[in-house]
């Protein structure tokens, strides 16, 4: 029983890494990253399509991402909606290709990230933490019931609380790894 608990923990625990790394992706450095234009939703004969369902998006160099959109007509509503995503960015077309060259960060700008960056992991230990309640809370009921021995228990909420411990190492790695990213130039 306990064995199932933290296998459950550890799977929602992985799920929530992925969904920070996520998150991150989406956050702009200095590099163009193709993930950067993953949440633009583009207005594609009137139902919104995520914009990766309409054109291919690659990194040309290092500061250039280049679109190849699939449907020519679709292109007018695809560079409107990169304009209007509130990443910065301005395309500029040249047939079916778009190409979104990366303006440098600014110094505050990068502070700004970093503080972004920062909020998302933290949400992220908090999702972690939650999860680790949870499974101390499920625990709890078990010797409740009577199902597990207080010996059980304990030893059940120390495995969780390792569980915890790494995957919030993980989050603090990962966070450092993006400031490093953000702060070169």
């Amino acid at each position: 029983m306990i064995d199932e608990i933290e296998l459950d923990a550890r799977e929602r625990m992985e799920k929530s890494i992925s969904a920070l790394k996520s998150q991150l992706s989406k956050i702009r450095t200095g590099r163009a990253h193709p993930a950067l234009l993953d949440g633009i939703q583009v207005s594609y004969y009137g139902v919104d399509t995520p914009l990766r369902q309409v054109a291919n998006v690659v990194a040309e160099d290092s500061r250039t991402l280049a679109l190849t959109v699939f449907d020519k007509s679709a292109i007018q509503a695809v560079e409107k909606a990169i304009m209007q995503s509130g990443l910065g960015l301005n395309p500029m077309s040249a047939g079916t290709t778009i190409r979104i060259p990366l303006p440098p960060l600014t110094e505050e700008r990068r502070k700004d990230l970093i503080r972004v960056v920062r909020n998302e992991a933290e949400q992220g230990r908090v999702a972690i933490r939650n999860i680790r309640r949870d499974a101390n809370s499920d625990i709890k009921d078990l010797l409740k019931e009577k199902e597990v021995s207080e010996d059980e228990s304990r030893a059940g909420e120390e495995n969780v609380q390792t569980l915890t411990n790494e995957f919030i190492k993980i989050v603090d790695v990962m966070l450092a790894d993006k400031e490093k990213e953000l702060m070169e130039v």
